[in-house]
């Protein structure tokens, strides 16, 4: 039963996430821009002010993509031995669009996933209420 309902959750998460739909309803769209999030759901009206995603969708995108691109690009160079100009035109354009491409979907679940499993700081939620004048409401009220 707990099983099934984490699958729920992971495809919800992948398919809201990474199609940058809101996490709540699942119709609004998460960023109004192609990295920045919406105040809010155009749909629903989830405020995002709690998504903090912060560094996790550049350093996601430079562990899944550049480092394993920095081993094929290496074995290129030592296997064919190109001249420099071949990896100014096939190497560094792989590496820049491999990098920057996935950033959104990187982006959007990572947010999901903080919706679907209500990740906070760890004791910032007296905080948070204290600051936004919402005393015991919690950010991921629905």
């Amino acid at each position: 039963m707990v099983k099934a309902a984490a699958e729920q959750d992971l495809r919800w998460i992948l398919k809201t996430g990474w199609s940058g739909l809101c996490p709540r309803c699942g119709k609004g769209h998460m960023f109004r821009s192609w990295l920045k999030l919406s105040d809010q759901c155009d749909e629903c009206g989830l405020n995002y002010r709690f998504a903090a995603p912060d560094d996790g969708p550049a350093f996601f995108s430079l562990c899944i993509v550049a480092f394993p691109l920095v081993f094929l690009i290496v074995w290129v160079q030592i296997a064919f031995d190109p001249p420099w100009w071949v990896h100014l035109l096939t190497s560094a354009p792989l590496t820049v669009l491999g990098c920057i491409l996935p950033l959104q979907p990187i982006k959007g679940w990572l947010v999901a996933s903080q919706y679907v499993n209500r990740a906070q700081e760890a004791g910032s939620e007296r905080l948070w209420s204290r600051l936004h004048d919402r005393p015991g409401l919690s950010d991921f009220a629905d």
